[in-house]
């Protein structure tokens, strides 16, 4: 594997971004300023992920209202990832030739109205129409204002992908566990909320520059489904992804059942407990970002996957316990391991990437977290139902996610050695 901290990068930084001065249009209109503008794209990627995480703590209570299995709450989980999939096959690399505004713009416009659809739900039909149309618009931005963080700045935009999927997710479990638990309308609120936000940012991209420099031939044929990765990352790339599956599989295991498990360690948990178990994993996958930034991002990994371990190993025992605060240290621990290995996978992977390629390749990226997260969750509904129940089948996950982390370590030092043999005979 190739270590970008040692290794030259073979696209240079961006930092005509730092240089310039606010961006006009062709008729000389004033723009956002670029600070302005990468906070604004931070925020929207940040809120698009809250926004995912917001109906986990919402779960117990429509399952209350309209009477469903807990497989229908993995399936409500999944059909999100799954919709986030197809968009990001579909239209993971269209930023790359139309531009990035007009697609964050059509994605803005979409989560909008699957915040309608929340607010006006009235049934799981409703509920699954709202994660669909949820999804679609969430991969559809993944790429795009990734990509176009990276546009402004290669450097911070790096770090902005890294820690704002951690930090959205963190922000929406708990967020939401809030407002429901401590203010009217439950089922509505937060939604209303995130419509306000969504509002505001739509506008704030219309004012916005448009980031990519050169628009590129080939739209209609960029839409065709394909996952590929520029040639020069695949090598890192496919290193990388053993991680990113150990670590994803753990946020769809908080992301169906992280509620479910606790009210099962403490029965009288409220709301907020329950969306707490994925805020602990994802806050503490957001401050690992920040505290590993500077690491080297391969040894980033090789810590990552004993952090997962260690962690979900202690999540064990609490349930073997029924222990609810031994729970939450566990997650708290492999949560560091999660934020570390995502931030990795990106620090190792982006680099290769020349600026027409970056949505491509993020969106693989994300292609690999979302199936990862989604369809061990699926089956873990399944077993929840059919198989041994919620306290078994969330131990069997746990020993399948550790699992995942040792194959995971095993291939980093496999690559890292055959790396060093190559650099002997040259």
């Amino acid at each position: 594997m190739i270590d970008t901290e040692t290794h030259p990068a073979p696209v240079p930084p961006d930092v005509a971004a730092e240089t310039r001065g606010p961006a006009v249009t062709s008729r000389g209109a004033r723009r956002l300023p670029d600070a302005v503008a990468f906070g604004l794209l931070l925020s929207v990627i940040v809120f698009f992920l809250a926004s995912s995480s917001a109906p986990t703590p919402l779960y117990a209570t429509y399952q209350a209202e309209w009477g469903f299995s807990p497989i229908t709450t993995t399936a409500v989980f999944a059909v999100y990832a799954v919709a986030v999939l197809a968009a990001l096959l579909v239209a993971g690399r269209l930023s790359d030739h139309v531009g990035r505004r007009p697609v964050l713009l059509g994605a803005v416009g979409l989560q909008i109205g699957s915040m309608i659809v929340f607010t006006t739900a009235a049934g799981v039909d409703s509920l699954m129409l709202a994660r669909v149309v949820q999804g679609i618009a969430t991969g559809a931005a993944a790429g795009a204002v990734g990509a176009a963080l990276l546009d402004l700045s290669a450097r911070h935009g790096t770090l902005a992908n890294s820690v704002a999927t951690p930090v959205g997710t963190a922000l929406g479990a708990i967020g939401a566990g809030v407002l429901v638990q401590y203010l009217p309308q439950p089922t509505h609120l937060v939604y209303d909320v995130l419509i306000g936000v969504f509002v505001v940012q739509g506008i704030g991209i219309l004012l916005m520059a448009e980031t990519l420099a050169t628009a590129r031939p080939g739209a209609l044929a960029s839409l065709r489904p394909r996952l590929g990765a520029p040639r020069a990352a695949r090598v890192t790339l496919l290193a990388v992804v053993p991680a990113l599956v150990a670590s994803w599989s753990l946020a769809g295991l908080y992301g169906a059942l992280g509620p479910s498990l606790v009210h099962l360690l403490s029965p009288s948990a409220g709301v907020l407990a329950g969306g707490a178990s994925l805020f602990a994993l994802a806050g503490s996958g957001a401050v690992s970002v920040y505290l590993v930034r500077s690491v080297p991002a391969r040894t980033v990994l090789l810590l990552a996957m004993p952090a997962l371990v260690v962690g979900l190993g202690i999540v064990l025992v609490a349930l073997s316990a029924g222990s609810l605060g031994l729970f939450f240290v566990g997650t708290v621990v492999a949560g560091l391991g999660f934020g570390a290995s995502f931030t990795a996978g990106i620090r190792l992977t982006v680099p290769f990437a020349a600026e027409h390629e970056r949505a491509g390749l993020l969106s693989v990226l994300y292609v690999v977290a979302y199936v990862a997260m989604g369809v061990p969750a699926v089956v873990a509904g399944i077993l929840v139902v059919d198989g041994g129940g919620l306290l078994a089948t969330a131990q069997g996950y746990a020993l399948v996610a550790i699992g995942l982390a040792v194959v995971a370590t095993v291939v980093l030092l496999v690559t890292g050695r055959s790396r060093g043999a190559r650099a002997a005979r040259a």
